[in-house]
């Protein structure tokens, strides 16, 4: 059984880190065992959780620091945990170099992004401007609008090539891309949807929430199905 090293939740307010029951239950019911890392910038601790995990998924929550990209922060830029920030870039690098297979969810595909150099929109609705719902009320199992998959794609392979509905709860997302960097869906609007890391076996983004609609979707379950058979396969190698 391979284990999945989950990015903590962190709740300002109470001082307290959390998780979303559908993380852990999505990965469970695929197969591996998640476990929910400690929040720190502590190497040597990081280090010591790290080796345990095959696979590392990197979850929703706050906004990422505008520093990561080059920027300061805009009006409508939210919340942000520096701390998380750092714990990330040591985590997200080690696991790169040793093509340790990665799944972002929604902040998660932006952090990947951000922390290879492309930049994000701090707001879509004040800096870019859509008619499209990327911020939906709950509940979040259902959809919210329709994705467009690219042809020759690592998602094409996993869900299909060509039109996906599905649901959204972001007020940031991917801008500019660097050049490692394949983008792999976008919204009706533009919006990137879906990262790959090129030459990589599996560091995937997706802007949507698998968490929220596994039990009812196949393409969300898919995808995480898809991330555990590549830990699989890495474990085997």
């Amino acid at each position: 059984m391979v284990v999945i090293g989950l990015i903590p939740l962190y709740d300002d307010e109470k001082e307290s880190y959390w998780m979303l029951p559908g993380y852990m239950k999505a990965i469970e019911d695929s197969g591996a065992l998640p476990i929910m890392l400690p929040l720190t910038d502590n190497e040597e601790e990081l280090r010591k959780a790290y080796e345990l995990c095959d696979g590392l998924l990197l979850t929703g929550g706050h906004d990422i620091s505008p520093s990561l990209y080059g920027e300061k922060p805009a009006d409508k830029c939210g919340v942000i945990c520096p701390l998380r920030d750092k714990m990330e870039s040591i985590l997200l690098g080690w696991a790169l170099d040793d093509d340790m297979p990665v799944l972002g969810i929604c902040r998660g595909i932006q952090f990947i992004n951000a922390f290879l150099g492309g930049t994000l929109y701090q707001d879509i609705p004040s800096e870019h401007g859509t008619s499209v719902e990327h911020h939906m009320s709950p509940p979040y199992d259902r959809t919210a609008h329709r994705i467009e998959v690219m042809k020759d794609t690592l998602l094409s392979d996993i869900i299909g090539a060509g039109g996906h509905e599905v649901n959204s709860y972001h007020h940031q997302a991917v801008k500019n891309v660097p050049d490692r960097i394949e983008i792999m869906a976008v919204s009706e609007d533009g919006i990137v949807e879906s990262i790959a890391v090129k030459e990589k076996s599996f560091a995937v983004g997706v802007q949507w929430h698998p968490e929220f609609s596994y039990e009812k979707d196949e393409d969300s379950r898919r995808i995480v199905r898809a991330f555990i058979d590549a830990c699989i396969s890495k474990e085997k190698v």
